[in-house]
């Protein structure tokens, strides 16, 4: 090898540089168990007592928060927290683009868009589709009725739609990254260690990261809250005491007939047990419905500005009530215009919620809002209460003081309105109010004071956003998960380590070694680019360990052919690093597994993305330790002794003489595959697959008992709380369920969450012996052995996408490997039998699944985690293929005699073991995550291991078949003649 010199000056700086990168992990780990210990598991106490070292030199004249960025990042599935995607709504951006037309054709659009968009489709795309399809060319983009407004100032009317596109994708670009700037303010002052907040694309999604997050409602509302502060004034309750006796009235007489059908439905379809009812119950039914409001209602005190009070689980009801044509139309006057808004929920009466009425008007604005608001902190007032005191610019001081002063005139009130919720509505007692200064109050406790002028420092958000996708882990499960981790990392490494001693003798020294410095490269370089460590991306360094030695394996098998043929120890290992020796194996080997993975880094998303990113820098960093590292060690071993071996005493003679007839077997192969894969469709007719929820949408929730429960009277219960069926599974251990749900997947918001989470926590309490709280059954905490240990949502829309994107992952890395192949073998035939091979392995994990996911003892759904490990298995199974096909097209070219199957045959028994001892090492790597990975990832390791034999099996029996059934005769002649007339 040229220039040792320089390599090894070139690894020696390049350990270094890890060793260094490293570093700042330890010390800013050792930092925070300092801090943990200090706080003794007070979590508030803990980032208090980062925040205060965060500006002090802690490591090499760095300080705490550079250390802190410096290290490698532990995710969400080993740290506990929070993770959600926002999807801010670009369709609120267009309504208030077109200052909220009432164009009927603009508002269709918008309809159609909603439904119709497809897949990855930004819905921007959607609605101009949609806008054009409904216009038919009756009006444009450029019309003052759409975008040609005062709040569209770039849009004029003589611009044609293509013009005006240019325009509204600008604005709604800059409102995404105002939104992402907003919601960075608030999560920067929230108080996390390390938080993560990306944009996804052009696509108005955003993923937040809050590792160590433990009040989960907390988190949602205030990622979601909009921050829409208005001031409004507000009517009395005698100023609506006439319209809320003839609703009464309307209800009254339109719920009567409803139940008047109802009622009749009822008689005939009643059985004999119907007619048994006790008089007096059947007398209490018939006089419910008489009052329809006021049953669920209460009206609030005369002259007072509360319209009425109750539950809030029959808001949307009432609201329903009040949206009606026939109710609204009793409002005459200024009346036509208000806007109905409820209240904050007080703590001292939970459950119950307070209706105020805003004097809206024709333009529907209210006559202050937030965007004059200069500055926001907590506060206490006279009586010690937590408050938000505000402080407005020039011209919002101006209407205040106008505003206060008319309210004072006319004993009136004003409403502080946040998000469509009326947090208070004082009574102006002391005149108008100059200078600016207002406050909130209302039933705060401090941290809700914080969050909230947390929000209002921060801005608003330029539209809704919604959270469509989350997945909340708790700490402790969080710790199992590196425990799992540490566990099967340091028993693979030791497994791998001993059967390379135990089959190349001193050689599997060099090659450990080699793993050893592949390993320190890797996180070094994972250290250096900042990179998230996931459990997923556990499993990916994993399984590098057992690809790191694959090289080695090539290089080795090569340099023991050489030895046989007689050339010296040098001569072989110069040859077996040579391009026409292993070098072309292995490149093309991890070619396509490269490549595979780089699919799997563009379409994937979360902890997917972590594996793929361990994965492909796996792959380059066992490259160059096998290439480079390997060989320096080897040309020292044989230089300083010249009796190097690369077998023992034992492995010696094994798989030498090894001559089977593969391609005589290829009709029985056939026949396998065959049934295998019409066995695979029949399944998947007949059961389908167990799609997870990344594919369908849908809420997950794993749950800890003290005990082990019935899992189908788990079903029964939770299925009839929610009216629709659930699904529950033994998850690990027998006390342990993974609970799921489809209930209000497509609704959106933090009230819709905690309405799930009662549900769940109302219905499953009976289940638990001793008396557990909702809090320590919902939220996260230090130590958290019951309840709720994770819980994730996916919303049909990404649900979708996610499915879309899984597809063209699959598809796009056959047809990348395909071409890669067809230009590297230079015949279409060598492609054909490679991608044959792995669809056929594809083909047949996913009939297994199919099969077994009923019965098996562990997960086993088609999700994000599974695409991952069927990309692997493309990867793995492809390496397999190619380390053959390089042999054939080696014996092709060259001088071996004999006909055209023989020379295959003798391709594949050649390369038996390699194909043997690289299946053989991963397969170990794979048992031992299967083993002691933990349950999380066992249906994704378990679709890996299934992979990897099939792969194995197809390379040989499949792969080498299609390709020789695929040559001409001509072609296959031409060849036979060239090897029997060759010297």
């Amino acid at each position: 090898m040229q220039n040792k010199g320089l390599i090894k000056f070139f690894a020696i700086i390049l350990a270094a540089v890890s060793i260094y990168q490293l570093s700042f992990t330890f010390a800013s780990n050792k930092v925070q168990d300092d801090a943990k210990a200090f706080a003794n598991g007070d979590s508030t106490k803990e980032l208090a007592y980062l925040d205060s070292i965060g500006k002090e030199d802690v490591f090499l004249g760095y300080t705490y928060n550079q250390v802190r960025d410096k290290q490698i990042n532990k995710g969400l599935d080993l740290e506990g927290g929070i993770n959600v995607i926002l999807q801010i709504s670009v369709k609120d951006i267009l309504k208030g683009l077109a200052n909220n037309t009432d164009n009927a054709v603009f508002n269709k659009a918008l309809e159609v868009a909603t439904k119709e968009q497809q897949g990855n489709q930004d819905y921007l795309d959607a609605f101009f589709v949609a806008f054009e399809k409904e216009s038919k060319g009756s009006i444009q983009l450029s019309s003052p009725k759409i975008f040609a407004n005062r709040n569209f100032s770039e849009v004029k009317t003589s611009m044609t739609d293509e013009e005006v596109k240019a325009q509204v994708k600008k604005k709604v670009s800059d409102a995404i990254d105002s939104a992402f700037g907003v919601l960075t303010k608030r999560i920067d002052k929230f108080g996390v260690v390390q938080p993560n907040l990306q944009k996804l694309g052009q696509s108005g999604r955003i993923l937040v990261e809050l590792p160590g997050a433990k009040d989960i409602d907390r988190v949602k509302k205030l990622l979601q809250s909009t921050a829409q502060l208005e001031f409004w004034e507000v009517y009395k309750l005698d100023d609506l005491a006439p319209f809320l006796g003839q609703a009464s009235q309307i209800l009254q007489e339109t719920e009567k007939a409803e139940e008047a059908k109802a009622e009749t439905k009822d008689t005939v379809n009643s059985s004999l047990e119907s007619l048994l009812v006790d008089k007096a119950e059947d007398s209490a039914a018939a006089k419910k419905g008489n009052n329809p409001l006021f049953e669920i209602f209460q009206p609030g005190f005369q002259g007072g500005p509360i319209i009425g009070m109750a539950a809030t689980k029959d808001t949307a009801k009432i609201n329903s009530y009040f949206k009606r044509s026939d109710i609204r139309a009793n409002l005459t006057g200024d009346l036509r215009f208000v806007r109905f808004a409820w209240g904050k929920e007080s703590k001292a009466n939970p459950g119950v919620v307070e209706l105020y009425a805003l004097k809206g008007n024709k333009e529907n604005l209210a006559p202050l809002s937030g965007s004059v608001i200069t500055g926001a902190k907590d506060d206490f007032d006279q009586l010690g209460k937590p408050i938000v005191s505000m402080q407005m610019d020039a011209k919002g001081s101006r209407i205040w003081e106008d505003l206060t002063r008319k309210a004072y005139e006319e004993r009136g009130n004003i409403a502080i309105v946040l998000d469509n919720v009326v947090y208070s509505a004082p009574t102006v007692t002391t005149g108008a109010i100059s200078g600016g200064n207002s406050q909130i109050s209302g039933s705060f406790d401090v941290t809700e004071t914080k969050d909230l002028a947390n929000v209002l420092r921060a801005g608003k958000l330029p539209a809704s956003a919604d959270i469509v996708q989350s997945e909340v882990v708790g700490p402790s499960l969080g710790q199992e998960a590196i425990d799992n981790g540490i566990t099967s990392s340091l028993v693979g490494l030791l497994l791998i380590s001993f059967w390379m001693i135990f089959y190349y003798g001193k050689a599997g020294w060099y090659a450990n070694l080699a793993l050893a410095v592949n390993l320190l490269l890797l996180f070094g370089v994972l250290a250096s680019l900042g990179a998230v460590l996931t459990l997923p991306g556990i499993a990916g360094i994993v399984l590098t360990m057992g690809t790191a030695v694959d090289a080695n394996i090539i290089i080795y098998e090569r340099a023991k052919e050489e030895l046989r043929i007689g050339k010296t120890l040098g001569e072989s290992i110069k040859d077996a690093f040579s391009w026409k020796g292993a070098m072309s194996s292995i490149i093309d080997a991890n070619v396509t597994t490269f490549l595979t993975g780089l699919v799997l880094l563009i379409f994937g998303t979360g902890p997917v993305k972590g594996f793929a990113t361990t994965l492909l820098i796996g792959i380059l960093t066992s490259l160059f330790t096998a290439i480079f590292i390997t060989r320096i060690l080897l040309d020292w071993a044989a230089n300083r002794s010249g009796n190097l071996t690369f077998n023992t005493s034992i492995t010696k003679n094994w798989f030498t003489k090894f001559d089977f007839n593969f391609l005589a077997k290829k009709k029985l192969a056939y026949v396998i595959s065959g049934i295998l894969i019409a066995g695979s469709f029949v399944s998947f007719a007949v059961n389908g697959l167990d799609q997870g929820i990344d594919f369908v949408g849908g809420r997950t929730f794993q749950v800890k008992f003290e005990n082990k429960v019935s899992v189908e009277e788990v079903k029964s219960v939770l299925s009839d709380a929610f009216g629709s069926a659930v699904d529950a599974k033994v998850f690990g251990s027998e006390n342990q369920l993974r609970i799921t749900t489809k209930y209000k997947v497509d609704a959106h918001g933090v009230e819709v969450d905690k309405e799930v989470n009662h549900i769940l926590y109302d219905n499953l309490k009976k289940f638990y012996t001793t008396d557990i709280s909702y809090d320590k059954f919902v939220n996260s905490y230090e130590g958290k052995e019951l309840g709720v240990l994770q819980a994730s949502k996916v919303g049909p829309t990404i649900a979708k996408d996610i499915k879309t994107n899984s597809y063209w992952a699959v598809l796009g890395s056959l047809v990348i490997v395909f071409l890669y192949l067809m230009i590297s073998f230079r015949r279409w035939q060598f492609s054909l039998g490679a991608v044959a091979a792995v669809t056929h392995d594809v083909i047949i994990v996913l009939g297994i699944y199919s099969a077994g996911y009923a019965i098996a003892p562990f997960q086993m759904e088609m999700n994000q985690h599974f695409i991952a490990a069927i990309l692997t298995v493309i990867g793995y199974s492809l390496n397999d293929t190619v380390i053959v096909f390089d042999r054939v097209r080696e014996y092709l070219g060259g001088n071996v005699k004999g006909d055209f199957n023989s020379i295959v045959n003798h391709s594949i028994n050649t390369t038996l073991s390699r194909t043997i001892n690289t299946s053989l090492t991963v397969i170990i790597v794979l048992l031992i995550m299967f083993i002691f990975g933990g349950e999380s990832i066992r249906g994704f390791v378990f679709a890996m291991l299934v992979g990897i034999i099939v792969g194995t099996y197809s390379s040989l029996f499949i792969a080498t078949p299609i390709l020789v059934d695929t040559v001409s005769a001509k072609d296959k002649k031409a060849v036979e003649a060239a090897h029997n007339t060759a010297e």
